[in-house]
């Protein structure tokens, strides 16, 4: 089996679960602006000793967001499904991630890939079509890039074409796979 990129890609519906973030600083704005542009109602705790004028600005007004200006201790993992670690300091995110593991929490620690076991995508986003780059952990730069290139080359009318597709599909008398079959006759039209 070839090494590559051996991730398996999921979407969270991450309103549905309760996420901790443990930092305060530029790390935790640039994954709290991921989170809240994604999936906006996603209950969030945040945990840092301070927090930036950034993180309290995209916090302001969310109600689901909550600050909690503190150390972090153990017992913040408490009701928590998925844990982003945004701080810039090894020793730090070592003991929450290990604590993490021992709470059966999935966790991302920004910047250590070693230490995650998932990693947030660059998205491109257009309606209801969302796209997840991922270069596995080696290069968020190029992530960024691919992102940029997508969201300029993909055409905001593919939300429609997905809502008149899903119309279509809807309207099928047929069993699955002949619904299939349809469906991939008409997209295939797409790429000639």
């Amino acid at each position: 089996m070839s090494k590559g990129n051996r991730l398996f890609p999921v979407f969270l519906k991450l309103e549905n679960l309760r996420l901790t973030m443990i930092g305060g600083g530029a790390v935790a704005t640039e994954k709290l602006n991921a989170v809240v542009a994604n999936s906006p109602a996603t209950n969030i705790k945040i945990i840092a000793p301070w927090f930036c004028d950034e993180v309290k600005a995209l916090a302001a007004p969310h109600s689901n967001i909550i600050l909690i200006e503190k150390p972090y201790s153990i017992d913040d993992l408490e009701n928590t499904d998925v844990l982003i670690v945004a701080v810039n300091d090894r020793v730090l995110s070592e003991e929450v991630r290990k604590d993490a593991t021992a709470k059966h929490i999935l966790a991302n620690v920004a910047d250590k890939p070693d230490l995650c076991d998932f990693y947030l995508g660059s998205i491109v986003q257009k309606g209801d079509i969302k796209i997840a780059i991922s270069t596995n952990g080696k290069s968020p730069t190029l992530a960024k890039r691919l992102r940029e290139f997508f969201t300029d080359v993909l055409p905001d009318e593919l939300d429609d074409l997905a809502g008149n597709l899903n119309t279509l599909r809807n309207s099928l008398k047929a069993d699955f796979n002949e619904k299939v079959e349809k469906m991939n006759a008409l997209t295939k039209k797409l790429l000639e």
